[in-house]
């Protein structure tokens, strides 16, 4: 069914944000950004005029830039939804991202955030759905499969918790924003949730693989180590390595992969393999 009226894009000049307005202005659909720094989404050349509100601080200018609101897409982070709910139109609809860190076994604070955001909506009775995207990859700027890249440059070796028994299934953000743009296309019949990630479920070894061989890099032989002292070793500021947290070395030891027949079955939604994203993430000009 085709609703009316333009999409308010809250979180427009984030990165699954701004990759969705620029969908819409190549669909043709009008679309309304909502951002916290104009001159940032200024700098995105998008010809749309921003309204500016702060999600944490100031309900009142937020209920002003939704006031004509039909269709509400939140790519900030799932915690705003209580607010983005409490200043919305009685008739609007939603569409939003959440993470499937909500399902993890160690909750951290962006996981409770992202809890905080989907009872929320449950509670409501809105219509609308919350989409938990599994790890992302592709975006510009994004920080996952770069920055594995960028430790692999420089280390001879990777070490990893647990070998390759953990798994992981990984969505390519143009995924992502397909997904937002079908479910923005489709009516939601109350609150929803629904899981959206890749095709592919791969171990943590045959993905460092993959990211080294789209990267042009030669694949690093894997060390297995204990996670505790992997995680002691992450509190360490090593000169010359991306920096990471102790909570991901955990989040390592998990799987996170999930069932994506609903995501097929109601988005119309099939993922791009692995290797072709992790291609087009490496050299997006060979693309064009």
């Amino acid at each position: 069914m085709h609703h009316s009226g333009p999409v308010h894009v809250i979180g427009a000049n984030g990165r699954s944000g701004l990759a969705l307005c620029r969908a819409l202005r190549a669909a043709g659909r009008d679309f309304v950004p909502i951002v916290r720094d104009g001159a940032r989404w200024q700098a995105t050349r998008l010809p749309m005029p921003a309204r500016l509100a702060d999600l944490a601080h100031d309900p009142d200018r937020l209920r002003h830039a939704l006031r004509d609101a039909t269709t509400i897409v939140l790519t900030a982070h799932a915690r705003h939804l209580p607010a983005v709910l409490a200043a919305a139109p009685a008739q609007a609809r939603f569409v939003a991202l959440g993470s499937t860190r909500i399902f993890t076994r160690w909750p951290d604070a962006h996981a409770r955030g992202v809890l905080h955001g989907a009872q929320a909506l449950a509670g409501s009775g809105r219509d609308g759905v919350l989409l938990h995207p599994t790890m992302i990859y592709g975006a510009t700027g994004e920080n996952n499969v770069q920055r594995l890249a960028a430790l692999m440059r420089r280390l001879p070796v990777l070490p990893l918790p647990v070998g390759d028994r953990a798994r992981l299934q990984p969505i390519w953000q143009g995924d992502v924003t397909r997904a937002l743009l079908a479910a923005i296309g489709r009516d939601w019949h109350g609150p929803q949730s629904l899981i959206i990630a890749g095709g592919d479920q791969v171990s943590y070894r045959d993905f460092t693989r993959m990211v080294a061989l789209a990267a042009g890099l030669r694949p690093r032989p894997v060390l297995p180590v204990p996670g505790t002292m992997l995680m002691a070793l992450a509190r360490l500021s090593l000169p010359g390595l991306p920096a990471i947290t102790p909570a991901e070395v955990r989040r390592l030891m998990e799987d996170k992969v999930f069932d994506i027949a609903p995501m097929r079955a109601q988005l119309g939604l099939e993922p791009l393999p692995l290797a072709l994203g992790l291609a087009r993430t490496f050299k997006p000009a060979a693309f064009c």
